[in-house]
């Protein structure tokens, strides 16, 4: 391998529980990198170079690395996973497991659980009579269904090990109390278990304080 230092910069946002997934992971990693706020309340026009033209999608968390950007949360933690070599990535059999969880998360808790945040939280009235039932009902079925596989006693969410499937699922589970939702047993001792992983620190402490 080649001495030279990786150049490694995150854009995000504190808003931003998928920045956060993305930030976690570099931490616990211990992965070197900077870290670039960005105000996401700027029209897209207006956002800064590097990342206005390197954002394909406009969207943080955005990372670049040695010059080549990754978008989208989950694609950035398969990354992260195959350049360090660990968090899902020791084998083709548990990188499946972990793309499986992701694409779960996607589909998911990375679409009911934000939006719930953001309707209880911060802007109600851009939500439809009958939208925040809707997402309620779909965030009982999702997080009934991750304590049911934690239920085992495993560790964390494919073995005893984590993997970039937990830093996908985890983000804005720190941010319950925003979204006004109640998390199950099972749930709150593996997100405990997170909180104990070496380098672990809350979304304040990676992405500065809430704008609101």
């Amino acid at each position: 391998m080649s001495g030279m230092q990786d150049e490694i910069t995150l854009y995000g946002n504190a808003n931003s529980g998928h920045a956060y997934k993305v930030a976690l992971m570099l931490a616990v990693s211990g992965v070197v990198h900077d870290y670039q706020a960005i105000d996401i309340d700027q029209p897209h026009g207006q956002r800064p170079e590097p990342f206005r033209s390197l954002a394909r999608f406009g969207q943080v968390p955005l990372l670049v690395h040695n010059g080549e950007p990754y978008a989208q949360s989950d694609a950035i933690l398969c990354h992260l996973a195959q350049h360090t070599g660990g968090f899902g990535a020791e084998s083709a059999s548990r990188m499946a497991r972990v793309h499986e969880w992701l694409f779960w998360e996607a589909n998911r808790l990375g679409m009911c659980l934000p939006q719930l945040r953001w309707a209880r939280s911060f802007a109600p009235q851009e939500y439809p009579a009958g939208a925040v039932d809707w997402l309620q009902g779909r965030f009982d079925a999702d997080i009934a269904r991750l304590e049911a596989e934690l239920a085992d006693g495993r560790a964390f969410i494919i073995d005893e090990l984590p993997t970039a499937a937990d830093f996908s699922l985890c983000g804005y589970l720190f941010w319950a109390d925003a979204a006004k939702v109640a998390l199950p047993p099972h749930v709150i001792a593996w997100l405990q278990r997170i909180r104990a992983l070496p380098n672990w620190q809350s979304p304040e402490s990676l992405l500065g304080p809430l704008r609101t």
